[in-house]
């Protein structure tokens, strides 16, 4: 199980959203995610997994999840 999957909840490192929570949308290539978070911390876009730092938590939402579904499985977490 690779630790970078649909799903998984990360920390941006880098960048001017450098420690926003974001969940793993969909995986574009061996380098690329698309990520997206809550509305004000992460905008939805493909970030370089070398600027990612997964997390233990992992929400159930299926590939191309709206950012309304990510944004709902995230304040369950949050809870």
């Amino acid at each position: 199980m690779s630790a970078m999957e649909v799903g998984r909840v990360c920390l941006k490192t880098r960048g001017r959203e450098a420690g926003g929570r974001c969940v793993i949308v969909d995986i574009i290539d061996r380098n690329y995610v698309l990520v997206t978070g809550l509305q004000g911390e992460v905008r939805r876009r493909r970030v370089n997994m070398s600027h990612l730092q997964p997390l233990d938590e992992k929400v159930a939402i299926e590939k191309d999840a709206s950012d309304e579904e990510v944004a709902a499985e995230l304040q369950k977490l949050n809870q």
